[in-house]
């Protein structure tokens, strides 16, 4: 779904960070912090889905509940409707759950075994006090078919129901406050291929039914081209390139981004493409290295890059395509 750039953004996100302390093994050790995300910015339009990836602890989910004030920043901001969503009230912050929800990686876990799911569909808006009870029934009832169950499952409890099935209850439950955002924390990870088709499927649907706006987080990058209009890639706690969808898939910039899409398995055995490889396991977040965080990994490394940060610039002048590296900046690669 394309969405008009001039519009303002819905979420705006300016400098966020997240650092984790770590218990001292012995009560003399120094302290030590998990960078886990490290001065991220971003903007997420009405109707938008924006792809977060990167591989696993690169700080995705951190950044998504970072988003929805499920943990607390330490530095930065994120401003919902142009509005800031740190120190809320008790009320305001019961207002921006009905602007913003979340699906959750494993919906087994965020499922309450103990209540059937129609109750649980329901929940949010007996929390919020929306309608009557009649009418919320009925609400629950119908979303339970727009997720593409039958509404005679509304009975039913978590463990009576597949992996697929579930997914599309927590589905369900996230949007039937009719939010205007929803962070998809790896909604198709945990489920079959088959299945993931599915789920991507009915999310893309119900977004042109319903206008909400996605933050897409994952590592699979073929389900993200399918469903992102843009993507954002992230290595250890930062984002190193921007772009819309197709921009990013076919002209990728940064070498972390381009190892990550050279490794995308290629459905037909004749065809051979070349792989850009990475050596060794990404850097500890507690102690990340100097200058560019990717240069002890990167096959064109050079000397300023172990010394000096790169920040995101527009590549060849163009805005929606943004990449934090030197050697891209002097056009050098």
């Amino acid at each position: 779904m394309s969405i008009a750039a001039a519009s303002a953004p819905l979420l705006e996100v300016r400098g966020l960070s997240r650092h984790f302390r770590l218990a001292r093994p012995w009560p003399w050790a120094p302290v030590a912090e998990v960078r886990a995300v490290d001065d991220v910015s971003f903007e997420l339009h009405v109707g938008e889905t924006l792809g977060l990836v990167g591989e696993s602890g690169c700080g995705k989910s951190t950044t998504g509940r970072l988003v929805l004030d499920l943990l607390a920043p330490d530095g930065g901001e994120v401003r919902i409707d142009g509005r800031s969503i740190r120190h809320l009230s008790a009320e305001e912050g019961r207002g921006l759950r009905r602007k913003a929800q979340i699906i959750f990686q494993d919906a087994a876990s965020a499922l309450n075994p103990r209540l059937p799911i129609g109750a649980q569909i329901r929940e949010p808006l007996d929390i919020h006090g929306v309608g009557d009870s009649a009418s919320r029934v009925a609400a629950a009832l119908q979303m339970l078919r727009a997720v593409g169950l039958q509404g005679d499952m509304a009975g039913r409890y978590p463990h009576e129901l597949s992996g697929g099935q579930q997914q599309r209850v927590v589905i369900a439950r996230a949007l039937i406050l009719q939010p205007r955002l929803v962070v998809c924390d790896e909604p198709v990870s945990a489920l079959d291929v088959s299945v993931q088709a599915q789920v991507v499927n009915l999310l893309k649907d119900l977004q042109r039914q319903f206008g909400v706006a996605y933050l897409f987080i994952s590592h699979a990058l073929s389900v993200v081209r399918h469903i992102s209009d843009r993507v954002a890639v992230m290595y250890l706690g930062q984002i190193v390139e921007t772009a819309t969808r197709d921009d990013l898939f076919d002209r990728p910039r940064h070498p972390y981004t381009r190892a990550l899409i050279s490794a995308i398995p290629v459905p037909d055995p004749r065809l051979r493409r070349e792989r850009l490889l990475l050596v060794g396991d990404p850097p500890s977040a507690v102690n990340p290295p100097a200058g560019c965080r990717f240069h002890t990994r990167c096959p064109f490394v050079v000397e300023d890059c172990k010394t000096a940060m790169p920040t995101l610039r527009a590549v060849n002048g163009e805005p929606t395509h943004q990449v934090a590296c030197h050697r891209v900046a002097r056009g050098e690669i």
